[in-house]
């Protein structure tokens, strides 16, 4: 019985399952993907996202560590500068397991074991800048930032509202002192055809009354 036994021995000794598992592993770091049983694929997953994730802090205890289940410098190279620098921002899940169906062979199920962020098709964030967003318990830097930045647009506000105050009125004197003379103008030129009205009105009544007189002289020499 297998009470309590979380570990696929795969049908190997510990030395056997282990040495199978690095040389997966080095195959994975260096074609990004390969194709097994489901079985190894997923007991692969286990062993290499620990070592995926020592290869994020690039330092020679790292590389010493993941050394001593590889044996291998190139595929430590790989991993340490191709694969991290891919894989630096995700937290977790590096590689995915796909089912592929049944081996003719024997009946083995298959499947295909890759790198999430080397698969262009099935990641739709392969082509874009990844940002990281950090939190922290001691509240956020927002608030406080937001506070600066409005006092410090008052601050620059203020002489601003002022000068628009002062041109205000620089511009509300010029068009008084402007329409005042308008006025002025306006009020003379009425004054003057009021003038020239009363001298015309003045002048014809005059006219018409000694156009009658005039012909009444005429009148009494021809008799």
């Amino acid at each position: 019985m297998r009470h309590g036994d979380k570990i696929n021995n795969l049908g190997r000794t510990a030395s056997h399952r282990r040495a199978m598992l690095a040389n997966m592993a080095i195959a994975l770091i260096e074609h990004k993907r390969i194709t097994t049983t489901l079985a190894k694929a997923k007991a692969l997953r286990r062993y290499i996202e620990p070592l995926i994730t020592k290869a994020k802090n690039n330092t020679t205890h790292s590389r010493r560590v993941v050394f001593s289940y590889l044996q291998n410098k190139e595929a430590i190279k790989e991993l340490f500068s191709t694969v991290a620098d891919k894989i630096g921002d995700r937290p977790g899940g590096y590689v995915r397991v796909i089912k592929l169906g049944f081996r003719r062979g024997d009946g083995a199920e298959t499947a295909m074991i890759e790198f999430v962020d080397f698969n262009e098709v099935y990641n739709p964030n392969a082509g874009k800048e990844k940002k990281t967003k950090r939190t922290r318990r001691g509240g956020s830097k927002k608030t406080t930032d937001e506070g600066a930045e409005s006092v410090a647009a008052v601050a620059t506000e203020a002489p601003a509202a002022e000068v628009v105050e002062e041109t205000i009125e620089d511009v509300v004197e010029e068009v008084t002192t402007q329409v005042e003379d308008v006025t002025e103008e306006v009020v003379a030129a009425a004054d003057e055809v009021v003038e020239e009205v009363i001298e015309e009105v003045s002048d014809t009544p005059a006219a018409e009354e000694t156009a009658p007189e005039a012909s009444e002289e005429e009148d009494k020499k021809d008799a």
